[in-house]
């Protein structure tokens, strides 16, 4: 169970007046979701961890889901998501962080997007999304850089106590009994980039910092598509999987 502290520290992000920022960001992730699970037509889908209910808000838009469920630790998210009075929005409740208050093989789908970064006790909560889906799509930032502990206090700002690179998130899935359907890696649009260099850093805006931003996108799009996978996985900002219970039970715990 999440600690007071805890809770409160997330009931105070959602209270930040930064709904612009989070929808840009949000709307990315949506589109990456939908392209893994492309294959599925899921009627009952539930996000865990939804915050403000910015993804579910495009999910709604697309048509995603039949009926769309939420679970948010913030007081303040829950706030958020019942205010955007979303059509296919059944029910939002708050949560422990880790007990899912849903019985077995409830939902088609459950999304866990940008939330394992943030959680303690990773495969306690991934054997919950477990029990109540069959099929699982975790979304998680490519965090991890050689140094990285050197800016231990830029992420633990963030809230992100955990560092993936493709192979560690898939390890982990696999390793309790998840089995990959299909994945993506993607980079941060160049829109999410400019917005947050010069409206959230307020960096003055020029030419040349805009060309930089464009220019290193193209590059690292370029040499990811002509390199192979291991460069695309290495230059991506963030990672998408779609999984599924496997036949094989290759959880040890």
């Amino acid at each position: 169970m999440l600690s007071n502290d805890v809770k409160s520290a997330y009931n105070q992000f959602y209270e930040q007046n930064d709904d612009a920022w989070r929808m840009l960001g949000a709307k990315s992730k949506a589109k990456n979701i939908t392209e893994v699970c492309s294959t599925l037509k899921p009627e009952k889908v539930l996000e865990v961890g939804a915050g403000d209910g910015s993804i579910l808000h495009f999910l709604n838009e697309w048509g995603f889901g039949k009926e769309l469920y939420a679970l948010e630790i913030a007081d303040t998210g829950v706030a958020f998501i019942k205010k955007r009075n979303l059509t296919n929005l059944k029910e939002v409740k708050t949560f422990d962080g880790y007990q899912i208050p849903y019985a077995d093989d409830s939902f088609d789908l459950v999304i866990l997007a940008h939330v394992l970064e943030h959680v303690e006790h990773e495969r306690i909560l991934l054997r919950e999304l477990k029990r109540v889906a069959k099929h699982i799509v975790v979304e998680v930032p490519l965090d991890y850089r050689f140094g990285v502990d050197r800016r231990i206090k830029h992420f633990l700002d963030y809230g992100h106590i955990n560092m993936y690179t493709p192979t560690s998130l898939r390890f982990l899935l696999q390793s309790e009994g998840l089995e990959i359907l299909a994945d993506k890696t993607s980079l941060t649009p160049t829109e999410t980039i400019k917005f947050n260099e010069f409206i959230n850093r307020k960096q003055k805006k020029t030419l040349s910092r805009i060309l930089k931003i464009e220019l290193e996108y193209r590059l690292k799009h370029f040499f990811g598509t002509f390199l192979g996978r291991k460069k695309q996985e290495q230059f991506a900002n963030a990672y998408t999987v779609l999984t599924k219970r496997s036949s094989q039970n290759l959880q040890i715990f």
